[in-house]
């Protein structure tokens, strides 16, 4: 599994956002697509929700990426 760290300059990031942030998708659009098919799990958990808010300490994973988010 490849592993990717975000930096996080804010409170949070929509979970599309980090997905076209981090170029595992070309846009949000694409970003909520993804989502929305069950591809991704947050902390483990499978996750829906396209605009679900991703904070400092959490991971994300999709097709063989996990993102892990830190504050900058």
């Amino acid at each position: 599994m490849q592993n990717v760290t975000f930096e996080l300059t804010g409170e949070f990031v929509a979970l599309n956002d980090l997905l076209k942030l981090t170029g595992l998708v070309d846009s949000g659009g694409a970003g909520k697509v993804m989502v929305a098919s069950g591809a991704v799990s947050v902390d483990g958990q499978r996750e829906t929700r396209k605009t679900c808010k991703i904070r400092a300490g959490q991971t994300v994973s999709v097709d063989g990426v996990r993102i892990r988010v830190i504050s900058a």
